[in-house]
């Protein structure tokens, strides 16, 4: 007893499991995350280290030299390179692609803490982190206020910044342009002089009075109680109280209040970065989700909770959203799922054209869902996403998942026409066409499967669309030899085409076939010839296309986002450069096909905080329907003619230098995304 006839004689079985498949599968979908690439961890590991005060060749000497020298024989490491600039610095380093990164970082992170009696004893514990497209921030949300900027900071850290890190999904939150709240010392040299003191006395003072230790516990026969020692200042006028008792480390006799030598002052830390959006200052704040997390639910969560705090908001502050990557992911997915729908009712037209029969055409129809949605089970064990890789295997799948079907129905309709009843039919033709439909599947199988073995970064993406494309082809086999046939004992109807179109079809049909008949005649006489006019053909029309057909790792795209990296000369301050972005946004507020943007001071490409010469801007434009009608181009500009705008006039702008990014090509390397990049390296 073959599966055909385990489901024709058992049809409850046989349509329970086909309601499962597509229950399961519904499910299944609801619960899978959605981005626009696959969760890929790159062969790439970060080592950040932070040294305050420390200079960049001292960092690289120091720290940098110490930490490559460690990780230096470890397995699979084929490249080394790093960074290092004023209290901080970037290893990257890069594995083999089979490498197993998991095992890879816990190699490195015990080769670290090998060497961390090598380092400063100062230096921050060393941060590893894997490298991932999805990591970075889907979402820039700025909050801008008249108020001072302290009062923005507080309120930021306080009151807004928690608000998003319960939103389901979130992972993390990336605080642009924030300055912490810090008390600052301004020490009055005169004075210190006077006292005959100097600044080591007044740190030493603080280090050792500005501090709360365990105080243990009291015990009695009847109590035991806490004790705690209240030794941090509470408040300015605390601080201020502070008592110096040791001048060059011996002890003074008439004590010293920190207020009688310096001035205390609540503040912020150092201006070293700042952020501005619409030519205010402001705050961002960039949403990271979590892996695997829906970016589009993630990101309909961040805008829910920020209509509750627009609500609650104060008059003086006001927030709202810079910069969103989850409408283009969410445009992107809405399309593939309606290319899904439209090769559905076009295979269903397709079908119904050629079998005739609507009984027949919708026997094939559920053979779709019922594939398309079961694979949408494996996916879901799988650990995948619905991203423009899997969405693109079930595209490809749907026409192809009712090749099965339509070949077994073929065969017992065959049967029906020879005078055999529903079920004797299904009996026979399913069981003849079994081997037939295994061949057919297995051959489409052959065709996709290897894509699961490519090398390289692209072979890690497109595993999920090999594994897809083919559970959908397998699903399908199993529809075809077990729910097809049930089906078929049960709703097949025969019958001649009565409808003017249907008779002018057939008659259609009747015609090509003595056509192809003529054809396939003349063609067997002239075998030879058909095969060498075949060959040259082949030969011809690779030869002269194949140059002329651009190449490229991935296509850009108008998503109506890009990303500008600005730099100053080197040396510039904070300030100066402040300026020199004032002159940037001006421009880009001027610009017709601009919606919003949000620029970030002292952040270079790549997240290395700290170079006040360097900075980003976050663009988003108009959506291209709405972009105004441009006279020299005659017509409405792209993003990537908005984009050589760009170039041209920023880099006109004295002591500024701009690079453009687009973001669509970005998250297929373990580098910045541009197009080319070139290292260039010595030994000094």
């Amino acid at each position: 007893m073959n599966l055909s006839e385990i489901s024709i004689k058992n049809p409850v079985f046989a349509w329970m499991l086909m309601i499962g498949l597509m229950v399961f599968g519904v499910l299944g979908c609801h619960g899978m995350g959605v981005g626009m690439m696959p969760d890929v961890d790159f062969p790439v590991l970060n080592v950040s280290v932070i040294w305050e005060g420390a200079a960049p060749e001292v960092m690289e000497s120091d720290v940098v030299d110490i930490i490559e020298d460690s990780v230096m024989g470890i397995q699979g490491l084929r490249d080394i390179s790093s960074s290092s600039a004023e209290g901080k610095a970037s290893i990257k380093l890069e594995f083999d692609l089979d490498r197993d990164i998991d095992v890879a970082l816990q190699e490195v992170q015990s080769k670290i803490s090998e060497a961390r009696r090598r380092l400063p004893a100062d230096v921050d514990p060393p941060i590893i982190q894997k490298f991932n497209p999805e990591d970075q921030p889907i979402m820039w949300l700025s909050i801008t206020s008249r108020l001072p900027l302290k009062d923005l900071m507080d309120y930021v850290d306080r009151s807004i910044k928690d608000r998003f890190k319960t939103v389901p999904g979130v992972g993390e939150i990336f605080l642009g342009g924030f300055l912490e709240r810090n008390l600052r010392v301004w020490i009055d040299t005169k004075k210190l002089l006077s006292y005959q003191l100097t600044v080591e006395d007044v740190i030493a003072a603080i280090q050792t009075e500005h501090i709360e230790i365990p105080a243990g516990k009291l015990e009695t026969q009847e109590k035991e109680s806490s004790v705690r020692a209240m030794g941090e200042a509470r408040s300015v006028e605390e601080f201020e109280k502070i008592v110096i008792n040791n001048r060059n480390g011996k002890p003074i006799y008439r004590p010293i209040k920190l207020s009688e030598v310096a001035r205390i002052e609540d503040g912020l830390a150092d201006l070293r970065r700042m952020s501005r959006t619409g030519g205010e200052p402001s705050v961002g704040l960039g949403i990271r989700k979590q892996r695997g997390a829906n970016t589009v639910a993630v990101a309909e969560g961040v805008k829910k909770r920020l209509a509750q705090i627009q609500r609650e908001l104060p008059k003086d502050f006001s927030i709202g959203i810079n910069f969103d990557s989850s409408k283009f992911i969410s445009d992107s997915v809405h399309e593939l799922f309606l290319t899904l729908i439209l090769s559905a009712v076009l295979t269903s037209l397709v079908c119904w054209l050629f079998l005739g029969s609507w009984s027949s055409n919708m026997n094939i129809l559920l053979a779709i869902p019922t594939s398309i949605l079961g694979t949408f089970i494996v996916m879901k064990f799988a650990g995948f996403t619905m991203n423009i890789f899997t969405l693109l295997g079930l595209s490809l799948a749907i026409g192809i998942v009712v090749d099965d079907a339509i070949m077994v129905l073929e065969n017992i309709v065959r049967h029906r026409e020879m005078g055999d009843n529903k079920i004797d039919a299904a009996l026979k033709g399913s069981k003849e066409i079994t081997f037939a439909a295994l061949a057919a599947t297995l051959a489409i199988a052959a065709i996709f499967l290897p894509v699961v073995y490519m090398k390289g970064i692209i072979g890690k993406f497109f595993l999920q669309f090999g594994i897809t494309i083919t559970a959908a082809v397998f699903l399908s086999l199993l529809e075809a030899l077990t729910l097809a046939p049930m089906r078929c004992s049960q709703l097949l109807e025969i019958g001649e085409r009565k409808t003017r179109f249907g008779r002018a079809f057939e008659h259609g049909m009747v015609k090509l076939r003595i056509l192809y008949g003529t054809g396939l005649v003349l063609a067997l006489k002239h075998k030879w010839k058909v095969l060498l006019l075949s060959l040259v053909f082949c030969i011809a029309s690779y030869m002269i296309t194949t140059p002329l057909l651009r190449k490229e790792f991935v296509p850009a795209q108008d998503q109506s986002m890009f990303l500008v990296a600005l730099e100053t000369p080197i040396g510039s301050s904070v300030y100066f450069t402040s300026e020199r972005f004032k002159a940037v946004e001006e421009f880009a507020m001027k610009h017709p096909c601009i919606k919003r943007y949000f620029c970030v001071i002292g952040v270079r490409m790549g997240g290395i905080e700290g170079e006040v010469n360097a900075g980003m801007m976050f663009v988003t434009l108009k959506d291209p329907k709405d972009r105004p009608y441009d006279p020299k181009l005659k017509r409405r500009p792209t993003q990537q003619d908005v984009m050589d705008q760009f170039r041209t006039g920023i880099n006109k702008i004295p002591n500024v230098k701009a690079i453009m990014q687009d973001l669509s090509t970005r998250g297929f390397s373990a580098t910045r995304g541009y197009p080319i990049e070139f290292s260039i390296r010595g030994p000094d």
